[in-house]
């Protein structure tokens, strides 16, 4: 039991087909102050998540789901305009569906089997940096990126740039350090809210995500340096981000 119980209720959806372990974690879950509903295919996550006018706080998603696949769930997800932070669980080592939902848009993931404790622990942690991010913050420009905090809007020379969450809370980190160097750890707590662990990859996927969708490289105005060893660097066309 955490000793430090959110505020206000957070509503989450779980979606996992093993319906023993969904009962397991659903009481866990209830006990840690969170309201849950269970889905056991990705058919019923899309129609509970559009129909019942109540949303969700928080989709936790199972990779492997009957019929549709919890990563066909997610890209359906990120085609709407609004959808709620996504935690991935994907099987243990299996860095292709880590990968693939990190790219499509997932905030976080977990792999199976975990221990419940680690699950709310995460959970706690997107939720907290969704909650940060939905609060009044000043824009950021670096040169001819921009940064709309408020709307959660970014664009480059006028034009946007559709980002995730995590990817957004990346680039926000990163922007307001331009010209310096940010270590692995610190994106890691600073944009997704959790330690960084070992053969952790998901900054490493976020970064590669930013540059392939802003263009960013080497003789380009914004570059996104990896510095061997230490971290990343956003190199600033002129002067440090406004």
């Amino acid at each position: 039991m955490s000793t430090n119980p959110p505020a206000t209720v957070a509503h989450v959806l779980l979606v996992d087909d093993d319906r023993e372990l969904t009962a397991m974690l659903c009481e866990y879950l209830v006990r840690e102050t969170f309201e849950v509903d269970v889905v056991h295919d990705g058919d019923a996550a899309l129609e509970r998540l559009a129909g019942d006018g109540r949303g969700a706080d928080l989709v936790i998603l199972d990779v492997m789901l009957p019929g549709r696949s919890g990563l066909d769930v997610l890209r359906s997800m990120r085609a709407r305009e609004s959808a709620p932070p996504v935690l991935m669980l994907t099987a243990r080592g299996d860095d292709v569906d880590r990968i693939v939902g990190l790219e499509l848009g997932a905030d976080d993931y977990l792999a199976k089997p975990f221990n419940p404790r680690e699950l709310v622990a995460r959970m706690r942690a997107v939720l907290r940096r969704a909650n940060d991010h939905a609060a009044p913050r000043e824009a950021v420009s670096l040169g001819a990126l921009r940064l709309d905090t408020a709307r959660h809007r970014v664009t480059l020379h006028g034009r946007p740039v559709e980002l995730t969450g995590a990817e957004f809370r990346v680039l926000e980190v990163l922007i307001r350090a331009a010209g310096r160097v940010v270590t692995r750890e610190q994106l890691t707590e600073q944009a997704l809210g959790r330690k960084l662990e070992l053969y952790d990859r998901s900054i490493d996927t976020h970064v590669s995500n930013l540059r392939r969708k802003l263009g960013v490289g080497p003789g380009a105005a914004l570059e996104i340096r990896g510095i061997r060893g230490a971290g990343y660097l956003l190199t600033p066309p002129e002067g440090p981000a406004t």
